[in-house]
Formats: structure tokens, sequence, C-alpha cells
């Protein structure tokens, strides 16, 4: 379901402990007029924090402007906010963007990346760790150890390396191409890697700035149910047309 309204809205008519998986990339710093919306973020923290589902978790996805050479800090601010509210900041990630825009010479080094900050309703419930391949797995290495029992004596011992671990926390996906009216289309690689790691099928998915709709679009692939907040008219319209209905049922996905 797509609310068309300021998510504090939609929030405040849910119950307690009842999103188990929020996924989201807030307007933020003024980099973008989001048709002149902008949001209460305290409330937003606050109120996700209760409807957060105990084991449950928020992936806030977030970056900093830069104003007369110094950067605003807005994703540290909002980070401390959300554990302020009572969250756990379980992790903080990294979205290295692979296709950057080119931005001219400054005094900086170039920026190619923003927060993905993971914050949990006590411990997380939920983890499906993604893995990926190491390098040398299944290589075979013999070492020497002391043993245990007399704590100088040698013993030689043979190990075979993990062929996966887990995939680390900083994750190289391009940006989305604009192909929509939405300023800032969402990469659904994002979405997809953290919808798989922190929630199962039919757990219930939320997104209060729903932009062009990619978490709903993932979270339906994925077999989860999803509803989410967004404000503009016109983007509601977006999210419509990229899902597909038919007229007969944007009647019972819209609100």
């Amino acid at each position: 379901m797509i609310y068309n309204e300021d998510c504090l809205d939609t929030m405040g008519r849910l119950p307690d402990n009842f999103v188990d998986l929020t996924v989201t990339s807030p307007p933020y710093d003024k980099l973008r007029t989001y048709d002149g919306y902008s949001f209460d973020f305290k409330r937003t923290a606050e109120e996700l924090y209760r409807v957060t589902a105990e084991g449950g978790v928020v992936v806030w996805i977030v970056g900093d402007s830069t104003t007369n050479g110094s950067e605003s800090g807005t994703s540290f601010r909002q980070a401390l906010g959300f554990m302020d509210a009572g969250f756990r900041l379980h992790d903080t990630m990294i979205w290295r963007k692979t296709n950057p825009m080119p931005k001219v010479k400054t005094k900086r080094y170039f920026d190619v990346f923003e927060y993905m900050f993971v914050f949990s309703k006590g411990q997380p419930k939920t983890f499906n760790p993604i893995m990926q391949a190491t390098k040398f797995g299944g290589k075979i290495y013999d070492s020497t150890v002391k043993k245990i029992t007399t704590g100088n004596e040698r013993v030689k011992k043979t190990f075979v390396l993990n062929s996966e671990r887990y995939k680390d926390n900083i994750w190289d996906i391009a940006v989305a191409q604009n192909k929509t009216a939405h300023t800032a289309v969402f990469p659904e690689q994002i979405v997809h890697d953290h919808i798989i790691s922190w929630s199962n099928p039919f757990d219930q998915v939320y997104d209060p700035f729903m932009g062009s709709g990619t978490t709903a679009i993932v979270a339906q692939r994925l077999g989860r149910r999803w509803f989410g907040s967004e404000i503009s008219a016109d983007y509601c319209d977006i999210i419509l047309e990229r899902m597909g209905f038919s007229e007969q049922e944007i009647s019972k996905i819209i609100a």
C-alpha cells in the first residue's frame, strides 16, 4: 500500500512493534528540492523506533552536502539522533558509487560514497549474510602451534582456508540511471541486498520516503509484505507507473 501523505501521518496510525525492516534514503541537506517538502527528523526517528518490531532493523542511507568548503555533518547528527531515540547503531556501512558524476576541481578528494547506517531495536532478529568467495579459498596451509597442555611443545597443524566469507560492509554499487522524473532513483541492488540480509519472506517492509518506489518494487519481488509513505502525488504516480499497476488495481494500492 502506498500512502500519499507525510510519513508521520502513516506511522501515527500504526501499532507499536509493527515493522520488521525499514529501508530508505531520506531527502537531506536540501541537495534536491523534492517539490519543496521537508520532514521533521526527530519525530520521524522516534516514530520509527516505536513502530519497529523488537529485533527489527532500519537502514538509513544518507550523505552530507558541502557548503563554503565544509561538510554539513548531517549524517552523523542523524546517526546520533537515532541512538537518542533508542536504536542501537548496529553497523556503519558505506555505499561506494562505482559511476559517480565527475565534479569540478576542489581542495578535497573526490566524494564517491554515502553512509548506510543500520540501526536495530535490540539485537537484530534476522541476519542472512551475503557471502563472497575468498581469494585463497581451499588452499591448504601448514603451520605449527604450541600445545595448550604444555605451552612449549610445538605441533604441526594443517588448515584448509574457507572458500567463502561474509561480504564486507563497503558495497560497490553503481548509481541508478535516472529513467524517471524522480531526481534520485535508488539503486535496486542496494535495496535487494539489505532486504535479503535483514528480513525473511512475508516480513513487513516499510519505506517512509518512497520517492520512485524502489524499496516497494524489490520487496514485492522478494516476497515481502510492503507499504510506504510518499508526500508527493507526482512521485506516487511514478511509483505506480514503475510497478505497472492497472487502473483497477490502483485504487487498492494507493491511499
